[in-house]
């Protein structure tokens, strides 16, 4: 993409200049690009004028408007947990020494995708939140002054069982856990069996570097996840991931699943102005009686414009990207969809489905009127 708000200044993954062009209330808007006719210097510390828009310059708090690098983990997953864990931990310290504070893994991170199949059995691979996994990387947390996103099977009680992510602070702290709120049940995705939905709703941490939210996976193909999230202050909303394709169907639908996948997330970086950061699983995991799943990998950090700023193919990769909160206040300045919405008017949405079984075949109606609830 090219033209608007990246265009001032922002280059993807590089420090914005600590003195910026203060730019011209004349300014034209031809679809996404933007002409702009004059600019002239103006000092870091100084207080734009009312008059005059300022792309690309915050002026909140210092820690609020400082850069911080993410990274996210792309590796896959065998039956030994103990090597998963041992790869795990050397990617993440990769990413350390490429600069990376933040750093997230992929969705289940320390084991292969087990819900290709209902068996239970497979009931012991979770574990508690605080526990083994968790506490080990909670000393990497410290050592290395990084944050970690730790996606894991949870055992929260017995009989309960969540699709899980601990979020530990760069102090070694464990900040909290998000317990994913979409659960899917697909051929080879057999996640119900295993989960119970999570009940304590979209949450985002004030980390050291960060204010950031986490998803997980099936939860990136909800717009409302995404705008919940962001307005809760989420700087960047992290999506760890597990899909692919079943072998049988990657021929005629493998790159369109890609795309679609990649586009609606970067949907939600446009729409909300956020970063937005995915690290999804590689290899091909067998299942007895099925073809398997073939994961795709693809894992992606976009910018608040929708921007891919680094993307993997299909191997082990450890991707680090900048991030800049002074490009989210130039995006929603220039794209102020969170100025124009509507809240008095989105009351319909908390029904399944709005129009009626005779209503369906006719054309459709505003919906302004509240229509009979459904079970939710």
């Amino acid at each position: 993409m090219v033209g608007g708000p990246g265009d001032v200044g922002f280059l993807p993954g590089t420090v914005t200049p600590s003195t910026r062009s203060r730019m011209s209330a004349r300014y034209t808007y031809n679809t996404c690009r933007r002409t702009r006719r004059t600019a002239e210097p103006v000092e870091s510390g100084r207080k734009p004028a009312k008059n005059r828009k300022t792309f690309g310059k915050s002026y909140h708090n210092s820690v609020a408007a400082t850069p911080f690098i993410i990274g996210i983990i792309q590796d896959h997953a065998t039956d030994d947990t103990a090597a998963n864990l041992a790869r795990a931990e050397r990617l993440v310290r990769d990413a350390a020494q490429k600069g990376a504070q933040i750093v997230c893994l992929k969705e289940l991170f320390n084991a292969p995708y087990f819900c290709k199949a209902q068996q239970c059995d497979r009931f012991d691979l979770a574990e508690p939140i605080p526990g083994p996994t968790t506490e080990r990387m909670q000393a990497i947390a410290r050592e290395r002054e990084i944050v970690i996103v730790v996606p894991i099977f949870e055992r929260q009680a017995a009989g309960i069982y969540r699709n899980s992510a601990a979020v530990i602070d760069a102090d070694g702290a464990l900040l909290g856990v998000y317990r994913k709120m979409h659960i899917p049940d697909d051929p080879l995705f057999y996640e119900k069996y295993y989960f119970t939905p999570g009940d304590g709703g979209f949450q985002v941490w004030k980390t050291r570097y960060a204010t950031i939210g986490v998803l997980i996976c099936w939860d990136q193909w909800f717009p409302e996840a995404a705008r919940i999230t962001a307005l809760m202050g989420a700087q960047v909303l992290f999506y760890p991931t597990a899909i692919g394709w079943h072998p049988s169907e990657k021929a005629e639908w493998g790159a369109p699943q890609v795309d679609a996948w990649r586009t609606a997330q970067r949907a939600h970086a446009i729409a909300n102005g956020v970063y937005v950061a995915s690290p999804n699983r590689i290899g091909h995991e067998d299942e007895a009686g099925t073809d398997g799943i073939t994961f795709f990998g693809h894992s992606f950090i976009a910018d608040p414009f929708g921007r891919l700023v680094t993307e993997a193919n299909e191997e082990e990769t450890v991707l680090v990207a900048q991030c800049d909160p002074a490009l989210i206040e130039s995006v929603r300045r220039n794209w102020p969809f969170l100025r124009d919405r509507r809240v008095d008017a989105y009351g319909p949405i908390l029904n399944r489905y709005l129009a009626s079984d005779r209503e369906a075949s006719r054309p459709a109606n505003t919906a302004s009127r509240s229509a009979e609830r459904t079970d939710l």
